[in-house]
């Protein structure tokens, strides 16, 4: 039996307006955290207490905006469920690995919807749910067969939404330059995504 809760949080995308911050730390209060926040030019920052461990929360102004940045390890199920809340509410993005026992549940999401579940016991993958369009079985074989390939493309399709989410910003910018830079990137990764699903 596993008494720990442990949820890890990695490539959040998360974009979204200084009240929704407030909402968060508002939540927290009422939830009866212990916690502190503070803010500097370029970035806002909230620390929680969760018994003797300390979680801080780095927020980086974008603009008139926020997003949140770096990876989290949560072992209170509370704030963890916090955290969804906020991953939901701003249909971000983020890679969630929940741990249990010996086995690692991971939660590929995307615009707040969980498009992928995968099961990871020791050396086997079973993937337990995946949002349409569905992978046909001759292209699961191939995947088994081809771990790096999967793996990789696993990653390529976060480095085509983020560099998605740079071009969205340069083009919100102006930056003619950055947009060029970012469209070269996107054609590259798109071949090599063409590739990997051969």
């Amino acid at each position: 039996m596993n008494k720990s809760y442990e949820v890890e949080y990695c490539n959040l995308e998360l974009r979204f307006e200084r009240r929704q911050i407030q909402n968060l730390i508002r939540d927290l209060i009422q939830e009866g955290y212990s916690l502190y926040w503070s803010e500097t030019e370029g970035q806002f920052l909230v620390s929680i207490r969760t018994g003797r461990k300390l979680v801080k929360l780095h927020f980086q102004r974008m603009k008139n905006r926020y997003k949140i940045v770096g990876d989290y390890v949560i072992k209170d199920e509370k704030l963890s469920v916090l955290l969804e809340k906020l991953i939901n509410d701003t249909r971000g993005h983020a890679v969630v690995k929940r741990i249990k026992d010996r086995q690692i549940v991971i939660e590929s999401i995307m615009f707040g919807e969980i498009i992928r579940l995968v099961e990871v016991s020791g050396m086997e993958h079973r993937i337990i749910y995946q949002k349409k369009p569905f992978v046909t079985i001759e292209e699961m074989i191939k995947a088994f067969q081809s771990k790096r390939a999967e793996e990789r493309a696993l990653v390529l399709r976060y480095e085509l939404d983020y560099e998605l989410s740079v071009l969205f910003e340069a083009l919100e910018d102006k930056n003619e330059e950055a947009v060029t830079l970012s469209k070269e990137r996107l054609v590259a990764l798109r071949s090599e995504m063409l590739q990997l699903e051969l």
